[in-house]
This record gives C-alpha cells, structure tokens and sequence, in this order.
C-alpha cells in the first residue's frame, strides 16, 4: 500500500516542486535521491524517478542516507553549526544519537534495540482513542497537557543499563496494562468520552510523555559525557527526526543541554519531520566534496538493479556504546555511511 501510495504521486510531487522554484529539469545541476533506510518498496519508487529525472538530462546523482538528512539539516538553517557536533535523530522508526566529526564521518553513541520514541506515542495515543489524521504524537501531546504527568508511576526503560541505547517497548507495555486497568475504550474516540474518562486518559498520556522523554534526557547526558572524551570541542547538540517537533520534548532536551553548557539546535517543525529539502541539502554538501556518481543511462532497463539500501547504519558504534541486546540481532546489513567514505577517501 505504501508502495502504490508513493508510486501514485511522485511524478506530480516532483513537477510541483519544480514549479514552486519556478524552475525546469535543465536548471538543475544534480538529483539527490534516499536511497535507506527504509522500505526497499518504496525507496525504489524514488530511486527509480530520480535516475530517470537524472538519466533524460544528464546530471549526476548523489544517494542520500536518510538519517544523514535529519542530522545535516540543521546547518542549512544554523550556519553557525560547525563540525563536530551531537545529534539526537527522533522518529517513528529511528532513536539515534551520533557524534558528527565530520560530513560522512559518524560515531553512533545510541540507538534502539526495539521500538523508537515515535512508534510509542503513536502506539499511546491509538489505545487512548486520540484523532490520529495528523499521527498520534500531536494529538497526544495535546492531551498530556491536561493531565498530570506524576499520576501514575511509569517506570524509566533501561535504569540498569549505564549505555546511551533506548527502549520503548516495556513502556509500551506498562502503558497499555494502565488502560486496561482503567477500562478506557480506544473504540470510543476522546471527543465523545466522560469528563471523568478524558482526565483518566489525560493523566496517561501526561505520564508516559514525562517518562518517554525523561528516557531521552538521560541518555542524551550520558552521550554529551562519552562525546566529550572524543571531540571535546563540541558546542552543540542538534535534535531532528518527526518527534523532535514536540515542544514538551525541545523543552525538556534544552534543560539537559543548558546545563551541559552546549546549544540546542531544532529545525523548524516543517523539516523535522520527512521532508525533501534535507535530502537536497545533503546532497549538496556531498556534491560539493565531489561525492556523486555519475549520470545514469538515459534508456537504463526497467529490470535494472537499483542500489537500495533498507538497513543501512549511519556511523560505526562506539565500543563502549555497544549493546549486547542488539549484537544478537543481525540488523547490519549494509556497511555503514561511515565505514565507505572513509574506505573512498584512504583510496583516494
């Protein structure tokens, strides 16, 4: 379904933007494209139109790594964002947090070894009965502030690990036993509950907001602190991904950073969540480094095999950073971004 859904609208997704910039296919000079992770279904529906785009005008293209996109984002909007710095990537597939060195150069500090912080409160806010047109992280954070977050006693994920990993799915769990407990009806949608329903379900949501992102603000000061024994320079930590467009979570993470004495850098909603523009910004800090292929044929066959890449690490882990948990999951499919531009540049 996905598939089809990106297949139905790309052609015309891709003239509207040209359109807007009110240029045509022979102004441009490249053809950024995603190339993972993610759905190889629906990665090769882009890939395929961008080799076509790049192959009929004959320009170079340059594949994106999505997260890579998150991160580097934030240097089009905050010029003063020099390398190397902190980023925390949030979203309803991804928790990542990375030390940036350089373009192309990642050490990853943290990741999940299950559900990610967006795929949680879009799991929360569908057992809360929430309006879930617009995805469920809004609407819940809406609710939460209804509610009192200290009602009830989730606990934080992963206390006993000293590492900077996440984990959200016990927290999943936990909230869904709290529903249960409290007989809410996700069936009945939260605009027709009981006022005495809705602040039962306020105070949920309040409470696995607070503990959500209360998992994040202590893995964020334990990375700023692993960070520092690497690239001591560092001046600030850059939050991007889908839920890093909450305002509860940009407040609670500049907290964390204050006190840190580094700067938080947000992008504005718009680009934190998927966007195009971070992928063209990418490609051109790539391409201005010399880093594209070549252009594709123009008549290039319908059976060709496209580079895609659905698991595909950003940066290499950091060795104290390693989670046994994870290590039992063969996840690596791809060798990470990190890994082959390093290998090109010794080549070099």
């Amino acid at each position: 379904m996905a598939e089809e859904a990106h297949s139905q609208v790309i052609d015309q997704v891709v003239q509207e933007a040209l359109d807007k910039a009110n240029l045509t296919a022979t102004n441009l000079s490249a053809v950024a494209v995603t190339i993972g992770p993610g759905l190889s279904l629906c990665l090769r529906v882009g890939v395929r139109k961008a080799r076509k785009l790049a192959g009929s005008f004959n320009l170079p293209i340059i594949g994106i790594h999505h997260m890579e996109a998150h991160a580097l984002v934030a240097r089009l909007i905050e010029r003063e964002l020099q390398f190397p710095f902190m980023a925390l990537l949030i979203s309803g597939g991804h928790n990542l947090l990375i030390l940036a060195h350089d373009l192309g150069h990642y050490i990853q500090l943290g990741t999940t070894i299950d559900d990610a912080i967006g795929e949680a409160y879009d799991k929360t806010a569908k057992w809360l009965g929430l309006d879930m047109s617009r995805s469920g992280g809004p609407a819940l954070e809406e609710l939460a502030r209804e509610g009192d977050a200290e009602s009830i006693k989730f606990s934080t994920p992963m206390k006993q690990h000293k590492d900077c990993n996440f984990s959200y799915a016990g927290l999943k769990t936990q909230v869904r036993l709290a529903i249960e407990s409290k007989n809410i009806n996700a069936e009945i949608p939260i605009s027709s509950a009981s006022s005495q329903d809705r602040r039962s379900r306020a105070d949920i949501a309040a409470s696995f907001q607070r503990v959500a992102v209360l998992h994040l603000e202590e893995r964020c000061d334990r990375a700023i602190e692993w960070a520092r024994k690497i690239e001591p320079s560092i001046k600030h930590l850059v939050v991007s991904g889908g839920v890093a467009s909450n305002q509860y979570v940009r407040a609670r993470l500049d907290h964390v950073v204050t006190k840190n004495s580094l700067q938080l850098v947000c992008p504005p909603p718009k680009l934190c969540t998927d966007n195009g523009v971070m992928v063209a910004w990418t490609g051109i800090e790539h391409f201005c480094m010399g880093r594209f292929d070549p252009p594709p044929p123009a008549d290039e066959h319908e059976d060709y095999m496209y580079d895609l890449r659905p698991r595909w690490p950003l940066g290499e882990e950091f060795a104290e950073g390693r989670s046994e948990a994870r290590s039992l999951r063969t996840a690596r499919i791809h060798p990470s971004l990190t890994s082959i531009i390093q290998a090109s540049l010794q080549q070099q």
